[in-house]
């Protein structure tokens, strides 16, 4: 290139965009947090040191379970560091701040892991792309792309709860799988993205993802038959995790997994979205952490219809116990939080009702909360 003064001035004028893009991130990311300093959620901070090498733990970057949004919870979301590596398990709303809030780093993000696709646990899996891509630099797929791995398409849709007639959503493809829900975010942000890349250098969102939609062993399993029993089955390797998973039942979706994950310094097993399941024992036994999810019904005033229809979907925390213990699991964590009698979770009481049945010590899990298993 010559270096005439004309293209030095474009050029000085391009790293001028790209500078103030980055100072703009740094700025607004501050502004964010100093904004919602009022509000519980935002009071929370890290509660522990930064990931070290040798090093396997867990954050709980949000606990709340269900889409109503609260005040006080994130929604879904579990990181998990390996060797200061870190894969992603679920991105319900606000994952990405809390991600951040957590001092994690988006270049270290390795893979991310879709247990269903429930809006709960998905709402913040594309900002992760749109957002946490967009530094020019530093941002998640700057070192390589991230690899997903999340259920196929149901192919097929549920009667509606309770009988009757329901619309159909999107006609055209009304049960998207993982790569179609993610082409569709890239489509609708296509502008966007499309002008940062013009005019700040920002990469190219679509080279920041590898998707792969989980095949499943030939078990007879479909949306009419969503989880069968089955065996633990491969999803994928790496250096440092070896990725397990079982199809679990959560009512009427299909596929939803519950995943383990084996390393150098232990286990880690999270049952995803189920109500109790042959399934996740296989999957969960003698693990060094089972991170479960988990309701209360107790003084909920319920519907009878509604109540079944929960507990075919969730496991009571009064029962919870019960399930680490069959696993023989050294520890249980909870996670994906919801109390129908309650506007919030009192954790000694929940602590309580967990440990009916079970040996090994509780966690009832809170927002920002890391978990050292080694």
């Amino acid at each position: 290139m010559s270096g005439h003064a004309g293209e030095d001035a474009g050029e000085r004028g391009t790293l001028g965009r790209r500078g103030l893009l980055t100072a703009l991130g740094g700025a607004g990311l501050a502004l964010g947090l100093a904004a919602a300093s009022g509000g519980p959620l935002a009071a929370a901070a890290p509660s522990g040191p930064a990931p070290r090498k040798g090093h396997l733990e867990v954050v709980l970057l949000g606990t709340q379970a269900g889409p109503p949004p609260k005040p006080d919870r994130a929604g879904i979301s579990t990181a998990l560091l390996v060797d200061g590596s870190i894969y992603l398990i679920d991105c319900g709303r606000s994952s990405l701040t809390q991600f951040m809030r957590a001092g994690l780093d988006l270049t270290a993000i390795r893979s991310i892991f879709l247990t269903h696709l429930h809006i709960d646990h998905i709402a913040d899996y594309y900002n992760y792309v749109a957002l946490g891509g967009a530094p020019v630099s530093g941002g998640l797929g700057s070192t390589g792309p991230v690899g997903v791995y999340g259920p196929g398409s149901a192919g097929g849709l549920p009667p509606k709860f309770g009988g009757g007639t329901a619309p159909v959503v999107s006609p055209p493809d009304p049960v998207p799988g993982t790569r179609a829900l993610t082409q569709q975010w890239t489509n609708a942000v296509a502008y966007s993205s499309n002008l940062f890349i013009r005019d700040s250098g920002i990469t190219d969102p679509t080279t920041l993802l590898d998707v792969h939609e989980i095949a499943l062993p030939d078990v007879g399993a479909s949306f009419t038959n969503t989880a069968p029993a089955m065996r633990p089955f491969p999803v994928m390797s790496d250096d440092k995790v070896t990725v397990t998973a079982v199809l679990v039942p959560h009512g009427p979706v299909f596929p939803s997994f519950a995943f383990r994950f084996d390393t150098a310094y232990g286990s880690v097993t999270f049952s995803g979205d189920t109500t109790r399941s042959p399934n996740l024992l296989a999957l969960a036994g003698n693990t060094d952490l089972l991170v479960h999810e988990a309701i209360n019904l107790e003084g909920a005033q319920l519907p009878p219809a509604l109540r079944n229809h929960m507990l075919e979907s969730h496991v009571e925390v009064q029962s919870v116990g019960s399930i680490a213990e069959a696993a023989h699991a050294n520890r249980l964590v909870l996670s994906h939080l919801v109390d129908f009698a309650h506007d919030s979770i009192d954790v000694p009481r929940w602590r309580r009702w967990a440990q009916n049945g079970y040996t090994g010590p509780v966690v009832v899990g809170t927002d920002l909360q890391r978990i050292g298993v080694a």
